[in-house]
């Protein structure tokens, strides 16, 4: 298949394009490559993904609809995987306006292109973070998500909103993905393995918020991707199931659906701490630090939707996945 991937050079398109390519699918990856974070880590990834013949790579900013309508007149996608966002809760206090650009503009302009260009299956990410203020656990795709926390909770919201607009008033099949903490080799230096690791393997000391008595269902990045993959092949049909009178979130009489991804299995952080330790094989200083704002004590997945409807649900231990990311972050920074 002909498939566009949006934030190919990041940490999730990146090991998603992998993954389709050896599949032997063609993969169309876009990214604006934004400085948020390095974009040499970004370039190191996309300069392995350019050695494949079946990848190609368009640099543009979603929030630009001339650029979107033009990858899309040029192939015709039978999928359209959209990882494109700005990321990360605490910097949506910071810069606001990236998020409304990015997840809501370019979220819009991927909705339009593939509206009108009869896209087989719009398969996007949405976040953990919609379930905000919600304390029943595990959280469900089943479960009203109306009280996030941040800005970029809001923004994931409002994807599955339009999202399910589209997939009302045009057709267009649309699956949500509701990603929990991913980690692995490659990761983001504003996500707690790369930060933790780092200040370890330097001697710096980390910043423990919330006394490290916060909770997270970190998952691996691979099994994040087969998720995705399986999902991707999974159409969704209108259920004629769905009761306007007492509506479920997760379903509807449009072809659209949302899942959670997550390793099921919630870690306190000091034990994740703890873990990131003994890969490295020496002891962090902490820094305890209150919670901060927009930040959630818990996440915790309830994967039964996609365990029923793929078969697969995430299972990669955390010693496992963090003692690759270490590896990982060992060989490409050479210690």
């Amino acid at each position: 298949m002909n498939i566009l991937v949006t934030g190919a050079a990041g940490f999730i398109g990146f090991h998603l394009c992998l993954a389709l390519l050896k599949k032997g699918h063609k993969v169309v990856g876009l990214d604006n490559i934004n400085d948020y974070y390095a974009t040499k880590l970004k370039n190191d990834r996309l300069s392995i993904l350019k050695k494949d013949n079946n990848f190609s790579f368009i640099k543009a900013d979603l929030s630009d609809k001339l650029a979107v309508n033009k990858a899309f007149d040029e192939t015709n996608f039978d999928r359209v995987i959209n990882l494109g966002a700005q990321a990360g809760v605490r910097y949506s206090l910071q810069n606001p306006d990236a998020y409304i650009n990015s997840n809501i503009v370019g979220f819009l302009n991927i909705l339009e292109a593939c509206r009108h260009h009869k896209t087989a299956h719009l398969v996007y990410a949405s976040s953990s973070s919609v379930y905000g203020m919600n304390t029943s656990m595990p959280f469900s795709v089943h479960d009203n998500v109306d009280h996030p926390v941040s800005l970029y909770a809001a923004t994931k919201k409002s994807n599955e909103l339009m999202a399910h607009t589209y997939s009302h008033l045009f057709g267009l099949p649309t699956t949500g993905l509701r990603f929990f903490t991913v980690y692995g080799p490659w990761g983001r230096p504003d996500m707690a393995p790369f930060l933790f690791t780092s200040a370890i393997l330097e001697g710096r000391p980390i910043k423990v918020f919330n006394n490290g008595h916060m909770k997270r269902d970190f998952t691996f990045v691979d099994d994040i991707v087969e998720g995705v993959v399986r999902v991707a092949d999974l159409i969704p049909q209108p259920n004629n199931n769905f009761d306007p009178s007492n509506p479920d979130p997760a379903i509807s009489k449009a072809p659209y659906k949302i899942y959670n991804i997550g390793n099921n299995q919630p870690i306190e952080l000091l034990k994740f701490i703890e873990t990131v330790e003994e890969k490295c094989g020496k002891k962090a200083e902490k820094i305890f630090m209150p919670m901060q704002a927009g930040d959630v004590i818990a996440t915790y997945a309830d994967v039964s939707d996609l365990m029923k409807d793929t078969g697969f649900s995430p299972s990669t231990p955390l010693e496992v996945g963090i003692g690759k990311f270490v590896d990982w972050y060992r060989d490409y920074y050479k210690i």
